[in-house]
């Protein structure tokens, strides 16, 4: 398992593993684009269901512009957080011309309370986007002749899900 070091360090890694929130908070705010989503749990009848209570719901692999040419897998261990991968990839489905985007915030809780408690907040906001949303808004130079509303409607969210606790 690879561990987050010094920003020196974490560059000349090749493999990152977001296992605590100490290490997910790398990527804290961060846009980033699913590239794998693997579930050890299951959603059932309305309800999450793990191996048992110390494994992981799921893992992702991940593309963030943080951390370029990392191969990065983090570790899902909130039930609304896996809820949402879930109803993204298995629900719904991921159709041609799609991607999954995520943000992993703690910084983004509405109020103090949540804060206080973020220990046990979910903290992925789960998009399904047209595909190219990743890089219209992680590259400034991507598609240059796309401006303002054009720009936005080229990678505005198909359909979210965003913990109610955050802003």
């Amino acid at each position: 398992m690879a561990k987050i070091l010094s920003d020196k360090d974490s560059k000349e890694q090749s493999e990152v593993t977001l296992l605590k929130d100490s290490q997910w908070s790398v990527i804290d705010g961060e846009l980033c684009r699913v590239i794998d989503f693997v579930p050890w749990g299951l959603f059932k009848n309305g309800e999450v269901l793990a191996l048992n209570k110390t494994t992981p719901y799921a893992s992702v692999h991940l593309e963030c512009k943080k951390l370029p040419g990392i191969k990065i897998t983090g570790f899902i261990y909130h039930k609304m957080d896996f809820t949402h991968l879930w109803m993204a990839f298995k629900e719904r489905t991921i159709k041609q011309g799609e991607e999954v985007l995520i943000i992993w915030s703690k910084r983004h809780y509405k109020n103090i309370f949540y804060k206080i408690f973020s220990a046990f907040m979910p903290k992925l906001w789960v998009m399904v986007c047209p595909k190219g949303a990743f890089e219209l808004e992680t590259n400034p130079g991507y598609r240059p002749e796309l401006n303002g509303e054009a720009r936005w409607n080229g990678s505005k969210p198909i359909t979210d899900w965003k913990p109610e606790v955050m802003i």
